[in-house]
């Protein structure tokens, strides 16, 4: 009886998480936003949920820079922001 197992009849394709990995910021885009996010969790002793608004602005600085493709376009109600995007929404004066 041969112990040896043939792994070639199953071949494996890598491929890229859906979301949760981002490329690199090489050109310090989205700089800014990442330094007001991280100052929020300092002063909130790493309270994410204090910080909820600027993670969406350094989201959204990733979305909108599709020079270096830091991030597809998403819905941020998608990412968990749809509480906050009411919030501005509900905040800005109606025309009239």
């Amino acid at each position: 009886m041969s112990t040896a197992m043939n792994f070639s009849s199953k071949s494996f394709t890598p491929r890229p998480p859906d979301k949760g990995a981002f490329p690199l910021d090489h050109f310090g885009e989205c700089k800014a936003f990442k330094e007001r996010f991280m100052e929020c969790l300092r002063q909130s002793g790493y309270e994410s949920a204090a910080c909820r608004q600027s993670a969406m602005a350094y989201l959204e600085c990733r979305m909108d820079r599709r020079v270096g493709q830091l991030m597809a376009n998403e819905p941020l109600e998608k990412l968990g922001f749809k509480d906050l995007i009411n919030e501005k929404s509900e905040e800005k004066p109606e025309k009239s």
